[in-house]
């Protein structure tokens, strides 16, 4: 599956990004190459490939490590975070719509 300019432009639009003729050109090129790879991948035979296992670690289990405590710091008290915004509601954050434009 290759991407066209007309992708490329449209999924720039939908990520509100404003890019030159040049920007949307090497996109173009990149993507196509991130594609081409991966139907490389897809080509090679993995049928006697052992299976991988990784472990997850939650955060709350790394909170739980003393050699991860000792560099904790606490949070910024809501009040002083809500006081350096230039808009809020007492409680989030007030920021401009993105969506829907």
């Amino acid at each position: 599956m290759k991407v066209s300019l007309q992708d490329v432009t449209h999924v720039a639009n939908l990520a509100n990004l404003e890019l030159t003729e040049s920007e949307r050109t090497a996109m173009l090129r990149d993507m196509n190459s991130i594609l081409d790879h991966i139907d490389n991948l897809n080509e090679i035979d993995t049928t006697n490939a052992p299976p991988m296992a990784q472990m997850a670690v939650l955060q709350s289990e790394q909170a739980s490590r003393e050699d991860i405590l000792e560099g904790l710091r606490p949070s910024l008290p809501r009040e002083e975070a809500l006081a350096n915004a230039p808009a809020n509601d007492g409680i989030f954050f007030i920021v401009p719509k993105v969506i829907g434009r």
